[in-house]
Order: C-alpha cells, then structure tokens, then sequence
C-alpha cells in the first residue's frame, strides 16, 4: 500500500512541476487574468503559496471531500507519505523562488 501513495505523490509531484512549468512560461498578462502568480514578496509568502499550491494539487486530484478526509488517517500516519508531501511543497518552493529570482 505504501508503494502505491509513493507512486502516487511521484505522479502529482511530476503532474505539479508540469504545471507550474506552464504557469511560468505564461505571460504575465495571462497570469493576471487567471488569478495565478508565483510572484510572491518575500520567502515566506513564497513558502505559503507552495504549500497553497500543494494543498490545491491534493484536492483538484481527489474532489471527492469524503474520501479525501477518510483517507487523512491513513497517510497522517505513514512517514513516507509526510515526506513526500514535504518533497511535494518542496519542488513548488524551488521552482516560485527561482521564478522570484531567489529574492533578490
């Protein structure tokens, strides 16, 4: 079974950077249009829209709330899924902070 979330957070995690990917090579313009940024002031808004984006990425992938929060118990538990969660907001991180050029 762990094999399986494992598999499954890779899949979100490569099907996230393809979408942030996109989102970067948007225009600004379009960006604006849509509500979505990965422009952020500081770090730390920074590090709360990756997990803004992860949390966003977990309930686009399983719309259905009552299976969502069933399945909480399972994964809150299970320290290979909480790392690739953190692997997860991770990668978002990594790609907003290079689209924020580092903060600098």
């Amino acid at each position: 079974m762990a094999k399986q979330y494992t598999l499954i957070s890779t899949a979100l995690a490569a099907l996230a950077i393809a979408g942030l990917i996109v989102l970067l090579n948007s225009s600004p313009a379009s960006a604006q249009n849509d509500g979505l940024s990965l422009i952020t002031d500081t770090p730390d808004e920074g590090y709360a829209l990756a997990v803004s984006l992860a949390r966003r990425g977990v309930s686009t992938t399983q719309p259905d709330r009552e299976v969502l929060f069933s399945l909480r118990d399972e994964y809150s538990m299970d320290a290979a899924q909480l790392i690739a969660s953190s692997q997860v907001i991770a990668i978002h991180f990594a790609t907003i902070a290079q689209a924020n050029d580092h903060w600098r």
